[in-house]
C-alpha cells in the first residue's frame, strides 16, 4: 500500500517515504493510478487506516492483522468463495455482500451463514459500507461512488490480487494482454513444471491462490494470469512480467480504450531495475508500453529478429541476449495449431529463459494439445473435426482461431456485446468461412461486418436460436474433411454465467450427436 501527501504549491499528492508515517485526515491512500490521461484517484485517510498494516507481510501476519476487524468481500463468486472461507475459518467478521438475492444463490447462502459469515444481499449490497477492509471483485469498479465513498469514512478497498501479491513468498511470473494470456500462462507453469519447480498456478486462470498462500514456499514458483480488472488497482508487479499484446476490450466496463491500457501497463509499473518485462514486439500498443518498464526490457517476435529476446528466423525459434544466441527449437515441434499459438511460445520461452533447459521445451511443446475452451477437438465424427474455442470473447480471438486452419469452416458466433467494433472480424470471416451460424445479442452486428466488408461475395449467414439448433444446421451441411468451430467473438453473458459453462454446453450437444 501507498501512501501520499499534498505539500504547499503541489497539484498532487507526492508519496510517502517508508520511513515516514501517515496522517489520518491530511493524507491520502491511492486508489489507482492510470497513465494516458487517466486521473489519478486519491482517498483521504480516516483514523481506521492507522490500524491497517501498509506493508508486505506474511501471510500469518496478514491474517492476525485483520483479527478484531471486519470484513467485506464484495461479489460470493467462485474466486471470492475461497476467500470468504479462509476468512470466516479464521474467525474474522466477514460480510459477503452481492447484487444477486438470495433465491439465486442457493445453498451457497446457507452454507456461508453457517460458518458466521453475514449476507448482504439484494439491490443495497454496497449501501453504507463501513467495514474497516473491503475486498472488491475484480468485475467491479473501484471508483463506485459507494466504495470511495467508503474509504472516505475510514475502510481500505483491496481485493484478493493484492493481497496475495503482498504475502505470496516466492518469485513470480504473471502474464496479461488482450489476447493469448491463458495459453502462455499454462505453458509457463507447465515448462516450470517440467524443469522440476514446484508451481502455484492462478489468478484469472480460475485459480484464486490467497488461501494456499500460507502452504508456499520460497522456492516455489507462482505463474498468475492477471486481467485489467486485477490490474486496476495493483500496486506491486511480478517479478518477470508478460504482456503478449493489446486490442480493444473490455469496453464495456472500461472508460476507454487508454483506461484499459494503464490498467494492463500496472503489470509491470511496479517492478524494480532487477525485474524482467517481456512484450510484443509485433504490436505496436505492447512496443509502446515497453518503453515505460523500469526493469529489463525483452521481446519476442513472429516477424523480426532483436537484441534481446525470442524470434523466428524461417521456423527456427531463437533466444537471444547479450550473452549470445541459440535456436530453442522449431515451430514443427508445436504440437497447437495456429500462427497465434507460435507467438504464444515465443512468449512463454522469453518468459522462462534460463529457468528451464531447451530440450524440456522441445519435449513439451511436441506433446501440448492445448487448455479447455481454446481451439479444443471435441471430437472427429463422420470425418468432421468439431472445435470449441468458446474463450473466443472478443473479434481478435476468433480472427485468430480461424486463421489457425488452412481450410474454410462452418463457423458459429455471436454473444454478448462488449463495447468494440466487429469491423475487422468482417474480411477475415470472409476468407476463411464456408457458412456462418449467428446467435445471441451481437449477432447482427457480426452480420453488418460480413456484409459490409468488401471482400463479401455473398456468405451465406444463418440466424440459429440457440446451439442445439446451430449443431444441427451445421451436423446436416458439413462433409469429410470439414471443420465445425464455437468461436463467438463476444461474451457469454447474454444467456450463461462464463465461457467455460458455455463451452462445456457446445460440447455437449457435440458430443450428443449419434455416431
Amino acid at each position: 500500500m501507498e501512501f501520499f501527501r499534498l505539500l504547499p504549491g503541489r497539484k498532487w499528492p507526492v508519496k510517502i517515504l517508508a520511513k515516514e508515517k501517515a496522517k489520518p485526515d491530511s493524507d491520502f491512500q491511492l486508489l489507482f493510478s492510470g497513465r494516458s490521461g487517466i486521473i489519478f484517484k486519491y482517498v483521504k485517510i480516516r483514523r481506521k487506516a492507522e490500524t491497517i498494516r501498509s506493508v508486505s507481510m506474511n501471510f500469518e501476519e496478514y491474517l492476525n492483522s485483520l483479527q478484531r476487524k471486519t470484513v467485506a468481500v464484495i461479489g460470493i463468486g467462485v474466486s471470492n468463495q475461497p476467500l470468504i472461507q479462509l476468512l470466516a475459518g479464521r474467525g474474522i467478521a466477514v460480510i459477503a455482500c452481492d447484487k444477486k438475492e438470495r433465491a439465486a444463490l442457493g445453498a451457497t447462502a446457507d452454507e456461508l451463514e453457517s460458518r458466521g459469515v453475514t449476507l448482504r444481499l439484494g439491490a443495497d449490497y454496497l449501501k453504507d459500507l463501513t467495514e474497516d477492509v473491503i475486498f472488491r471483485t475484480p468485475g467491479t469498479r473501484p471508483d463506485l461512488p459507494e466504495l470511495l465513498a467508503a474509504q472516505e469514512r475510514g475502510s481500505l478497498l483491496t481485493s484478493e490480487m493484492e493481497v496475495f501479491f503482498q504475502v505470496c513468498p516466492c518469485p513470480k511470473i504473471a502474464v496479461t494482454g488482450s489476447d493469448g494470456k491463458t495459453t502462455t500462462t499454462t505453458i509457463i507453469a507447465e515448462l516450470l513444471k517440467a524443469a522440476g519447480r514446484t508451481v502455484h498456478l492462478g489468478g484469472n486462470i480460475g485459480h484464486p491462490l490467497l488461501a494456499e498462500a500460507g502452504e508456499m514456499r520460497p522456492e516455489d514458483v507462482a505463474v498468475l494470469e492477471l486481467s485489467s480488472f486485477q490490474l486496476m488497482t495493483m500496486t506491486h508487479s511480478p517479478h518477470i512480467a508478460v504482456m503478449t499484446n493489446l486490442a480493444p476490450n473490455h469496453l464495456d466496463v472500461h472508460r476507454d480504450m487508454a483506461e484499459y491500457i494503464a490498467a494492463k501497463q500496472n503489470i509491470f509499473t511496479h517492478q524494480s531495475t532487477q525485474d524482467i518485462a517481456v512484450f510484443n514486439a509485433d504490436n505496436t500498443l505492447t512496443v509502446e508500453a515497453a518503453g515505460k518498464a523500469p526493469g529489463r526490457v525483452r521481446f519476442f517476435s513472429r516477424k523480426q529478429e532483436l537484441a534481446d529476446g525470442v524470434f523466428l528466423r524461417g521456423t527456427a525459434v531463437i533466444a537471444r541476449s547479450g550473452s549470445g544466441e541459440r535456436q530453442v527449437m522449431d515451430t514443427a515441434d508445436i504440437r497447437l495449431p495456429g500462427v497465434h499459438n507460435i507467438e504464444n511460445y515465443l512468449a512463454a520461452i522469453a518468459a522462462v529463459d534460463g529457468l528451464v533447459p531447451d530440450g524440456v521445451i522441445r519435449d513439451f511443446a511436441r506433446t501440448f494439445g492445448g487448455v479447455e475452451h481454446r481451439i479444443e477437438l471435441i471430437r472427429t465424427r463422420k470425418g468432421v473435426r468439431w472445435y470449441n474455442d468458446s474463450i473466443a470473447s472478443s473479434p481478435s480471438r476468433t480472427i485468430a482461431g480461424l486463421n489457425a486452419f488452412p481450410e474454410k469452416v462452418i463457423l458459429i458466433a455471436g454473444g454478448k456485446d462488449k463495447g468494440i467494433s466487429y469491423a475487422p472480424l468482417g474480411p477475415v470471416v470472409n476468407e476463411h468461412v464456408k457458412l456462418l451460424l449467428l446467435c445471441g445479442a451481437t449477432a447482427g452486428v457480426i452480420r453488418e461486418a460480413v456484409t459490409q466488408a468488401e471482400n463479401y461475395r455473398g456468405l451465406e449467414i444463418l440466424d440459429v436460436e440457440d446451439y442445439r439448433q446451430a449443431v444441427a444446421i451445421a451436423d446436416s451441411r458439413a462433409t469429410e474433411g470439414d471443420v465445425v468451430i464455437l468461436s463467438p467473438a463476444s461474451t457469454s453473458f447474454d444467456r450463461f454465467a462464463n465461457f467455460m459453462e458455455r463451452g462445456q454446453v457446445f460440447k455437449d450437444i457435440v458430443n450428443g450427436l449419434d455416431g
